[in-house]
């Protein structure tokens, strides 16, 4: 870590087919003020609408966002868009799939809600999120101490859930908890199925720890790892874009490179 992105894009260039997953949030866009704050971004949405025109490309954007608000974000024909870490996903041809058993996974999840709602009531600055498919605190806006009190709290509430349907997912003053299947990497898996033919390539676009579970995935089946965030950040890709600026320009690249190759 970290090669030259030229590597890269000549393995683009020369693909039969190119996977491309992208997380969305600090990736493609810079973070919101709440995850339910839904600005859609006109560059954006001309970026993605630009890489699914291209036939060998497959776009897919894979995002802790639940799938209405991803739907709502990017309306781009032919996009495919796994929500809650792949749990909800909209296929390129419009079908909605979901890869847990809703039954199993609510009620549990608004029992939990209440708790958590009542835990945080009297203090400022905690976020409760709540996806559907799964609940998540944000504490960026409280006070460190009182922040920290309440998210191991709130965690050993959530430990009381099964695990064998459950996982819990941590952050910088973050927690969540959401279904074993809400894994990026299980997502990347589930989409390629089968390792990558070698005329294929797939790469990866992502800034955080949720990400990295999808770069192992994929580079255990031969893709490649782009980790969008500053110099000496930790990470296992092999690649580096500094900003969601970055990224943005760099596939605008890819548009060019992969529209101007003939075949």
């Amino acid at each position: 870590m970290t090669d030259s992105l030229a590597t890269l894009e000549a393995k683009i260039q020369s693909a039969v087919r190119v996977f491309l997953f992208l997380d969305y949030d600090g990736t493609l866009a810079e973070f919101a003020p709440t995850p339910d704050d839904i600005f859609p971004d006109p560059e954006i949405i001309r970026l993605l609408e630009d890489l699914t025109a291209i036939p060998r490309i497959e776009p897919a954007i894979i995002s802790g966002r639940k799938l209405p608000y991803l739907q709502r974000l990017l309306p781009v024909k032919g996009l495919l868009l796994a929500g809650t870490y792949g749990i909800e996903i909209q296929t390129r041809d419009g079908e909605i799939l979901h890869r847990a058993d809703s039954a199993l996974i609510q009620p549990p999840l608004q029992n939990l809600k209440s708790r958590w709602q009542q835990l945080i009531q009297q203090t400022n600055g905690i976020y409760l999120e709540d996806k559907g498919w799964s609940l998540a605190l944000h504490a960026k806006d409280a006070e460190a101490a009182e922040a920290e009190r309440i998210l191991l709290m709130a965690e050993s509430m959530a430990q009381k859930l099964d695990s064998a349907l459950f996982r819990i997912l941590g952050g910088h003053r973050f927690l969540e908890i959401a279904p074993q299947a809400a894994n990026k990497g299980f997502t990347i898996q589930a989409l390629l199925a089968e390792t990558l033919d070698q005329a294929d390539t797939a790469v990866y676009l992502g800034d955080d720890d949720k990400d990295e579970e999808a770069f192992a995935v994929l580079q255990e089946l031969g893709g490649y790892a782009v980790k969008v965030a500053p110099p000496n950040t930790p990470t296992r890709a092999q690649f580096r874009l500094d900003s969601p600026a970055a990224a943005r320009a760099w596939l605008h690249k890819v548009v060019v490179c992969c529209s101007t190759a003939e075949y």
